[in-house]
């Protein structure tokens, strides 16, 4: 008896055709849903890299004011992971992809980690830092504003409107510590 093997099939699988995503009419423009989705990136990297840092810090502190650092950036830091997946979701909901890389964050971010940091900074040098974190997140943010209120974009501006008050007052409350 031969050595019978089944027929090759000439026939190639068929793969069901690639959906295309439904077109995205909430009544802003792509190209400036483009520009706002941008914007809110940048937002969104400088935010996750002070959340970062935040978190860092709230691990790392030491000194006589422990205590109280450690309770502020928990508390900090909590709030801040909340408000990332609300911007991200909103850069979703305009019809764009959110970054979600360290690759990504690192190259939108405004906000720079310390390099080759061995050991975490003193407590008043990490208040310094967590100021001008809070304080370029503001910036930001403010920059995205002026897009999202060029292209007539409320619920964007009601989240940087927000998230502005929030790390203004963060700014305020850290800078109050190194008087």
């Amino acid at each position: 008896m031969a050595n019978s093997k089944p027929a090759k099939s000439t026939k190639k699988a068929k793969t069901p055709p690639a959906a295309s995503a439904p077109a995205v009419d909430i009544g802003i423009s792509e190209r400036d849903r483009g520009t706002i989705a941008g914007a809110l990136s940048h937002f969104l990297a400088d935010s996750y890299t002070l959340y970062l840092k935040t978190h860092n810090f709230h691990w790392n502190v030491t000194g006589p004011m422990f205590n109280t650092l450690h309770t502020m950036f928990e508390a900090q830091y909590t709030e801040q992971w909340t408000a990332l997946d609300e911007i991200a979701e909103r850069i979703r909901a305009l019809g764009f992809h959110a970054p979600g890389s360290y690759a990504e964050f690192a190259r939108l971010a405004s906000i720079r980690e310390e390099p080759g940091m061995t050991a975490p900074p003193a407590w008043h040098e990490m208040v310094q830092q967590l100021v001008d974190g809070n304080e370029a997140v503001c910036r930001t943010a403010r920059a995205a504003l002026e897009v999202a209120v060029d292209a007539d974009d409320a619920p964007t501006e009601d989240l940087l409107t927000q998230r502005l008050q929030t790390h203004e007052k963060y700014a305020w409350m850290l800078r109050s510590l190194l008087q």
